[in-house]
């Protein structure tokens, strides 16, 4: 990273353990989305060029990569996670520049980076294969794992030290080189990540970070040949993009994408946990997150003690600069979210939902120049909404009437997503109809929607990912490929 210029610091790309600017000097603006006038950082517009260098590197490096030990591979990312647990001020502060998550959760997830570093720091240790008994009585068989070689991570801007953490540290402790791709609206967060493993000591050439368009620099992983697997999350129109160009030559891929994640309120929930649950998951963020509860579907029984509770908590949560200690739910990270929210919450008005609070620009002066919207909560709402079936990805509650469990859920899985759902109840019969009947990658009993441990696999069903797992020991799965080998003297 470069020096402090007058204006804004400048950060660069990192290729073959070295900070280089893009080619022909190209940059573009990382922009404070809680005051637009705000530059965050001056960062790379790469083309090509830049990224032809990183995937060279990364081809280079591999080999020697690969012949380390698991144990002196983990090493690295356990100095690695030292490294960023001495930088989680540093690195929230900047997260909640770039992006407006509250600096509370912006170190949160921070420290969340350093817990996955050190779990698959371990994974070095764990074993790799099988001894599988022979037809053949003289012959040794057994099964190893192979890396990919280099792997191409796609990262979004919504999680932008958690999400890239997941994917790089797998990748790198199964054997892979690295060529990253950050969303250019949290570049100068992922710089900051970038440089705690160039200060463990990584190798040059391992890990690669080249920041650009996804049409420039996302479109030219998943088309180029030496990238041998491409991991990405975001939208599903990007995914199913990057995974068609993937899959046109052969190479592996895996897509984590979109979710319309429902909380189911039974008749016999506790109301108020059930209310707290649904703020924390929906709103939290600004709703950015692909495992926001977006379909609140509530009981006959409950659903006017609900509505009533939850305007009132919604009505106490403060809008604000994520940097303000008081603040509980900051902007949206871009103006393009921001006039998305927005445009949804006409939409389910015009459709015929009721907005009962919130939904708009805040009438603060102080927050004129930030991307602001107030939590919307939604009522009247049916199942054939944009609002009910479509990812807003913002602070939007959609509330929706049922008779009974049996109806809720057939509505929550009318969707094409299949992220993450919950519901609250006390009875188990409920919890367990809702475990085995619910169309999603994960399920939760009495908590929100929003909630993903690292040690377990996560992902979709139907449209929300490309069917694989991502994080705890799933990873190997997509990261390595298993080798039989079969020895007879």
């Amino acid at each position: 990273m470069n020096d402090m210029t007058q204006t804004s610091p400048v950060y660069d790309n990192y290729i073959n353990g070295e900070w280089k600017s893009a080619e022909g000097g190209r940059t573009q603006k990382s922009i404070n989305p809680a005051n637009k006038n705000e530059i965050v950082g001056i960062i790379p517009d790469s083309s090509k060029q830049d990224l032809e260098k990183a995937v060279a590197a990364a081809k280079t490096s591999r080999l020697a990569w690969r012949k380390l030990a698991g144990a002196q591979r983990g090493n690295l990312l356990f100095k690695a996670a030292d490294i960023m647990e001495n930088r989680i001020n540093e690195i929230g502060e900047a997260m909640t520049l770039e992006m407006g998550k509250t600096l509370p959760e912006a170190k949160g997830e921070t420290a969340r980076g350093v817990a996955i570093l050190r779990y698959y720091a371990g994974e070095g240790m764990r074993k790799i294969g099988d001894v599988i008994p022979s037809s053949d009585a003289d012959a040794f068989l057994y099964t190893t794992r192979s890396p990919l070689g280099t792997v191409g991570v796609i990262s979004p801007w919504n999680f932008p030290v958690a999400i890239p953490i997941w994917k790089l540290a797998p990748a790198l402790i199964y054997g892979n080189s690295v060529v990253w791709k950050p969303a250019t609206e949290t570049a100068v967060t992922a710089a900051k990540v970038m440089q705690c493993f160039h200060d463990a000591g990584l190798p040059a050439g391992v890990l690669n970070m080249v920041v650009g368009s996804g049409s420039v620099i996302g479109q030219g992983i998943a088309e180029h040949a030496d990238i041998n697997g491409i991991t990405f999350t975001g939208s599903n129109a990007v995914g199913q993009a990057v995974g068609q160009a993937a899959l046109a030559r052969g190479a592996k891929y895996q897509l984590e994408m979109g979710g319309k994640n429902p909380i189911i309120i039974a008749a016999d929930a506790d109301v108020d946990l059930a209310v707290e649950a649904t703020i924390s998951g929906g709103l939290r963020s600004t709703g950015q997150k692909c495992t926001a509860t977006s379909r609140v579907i509530v009981v006959k029984d409950v659903y006017e003690e609900f509505k009533s509770k939850l305007i009132q908590k919604v009505a106490e949560l403060k809008v604000g600069n994520g940097l303000d200690a008081q603040t509980w739910l900051g902007p949206c990270a871009n103006e393009k979210q921001m006039e998305t929210v927005i445009s949804y919450i006409r939409k389910g008005v015009d459709e015929g939902a009721v907005l009962l609070h919130g939904g708009t620009r805040p009438t603060d002066r102080a927050l004129s120049d930030g991307f602001y919207v107030t939590p919307a909560i939604f009522d009247k709402v049916t199942s054939k909404m944009a609002i009910a079936q479509e990812e807003i990805f913002g602070p939007v509650l959609a509330l929706i009437e049922v008779n009974d469990i049996q109806e809720a859920i057939e509505l929550a899985n009318d969707t094409t997503y299949g992220l993450s759902a919950s519901i609250y109840t006390r009875n188990i019969g409920n919890a367990l109809q809702f475990v085995q009947d619910m169309e999603a990658g994960l399920v939760r009993v009495n908590a929100e929607t929003a909630g993903v441990e690292l040690q377990a696999p996560f992902g979709g069903m139907k449209q929300s990912s490309s069917h694989s797992r991502e994080q705890g020991q799933a990873a190997i799965e997509f990261y390595t490929s298993i080798k039989t080998v079969f020895i007879k003297p």
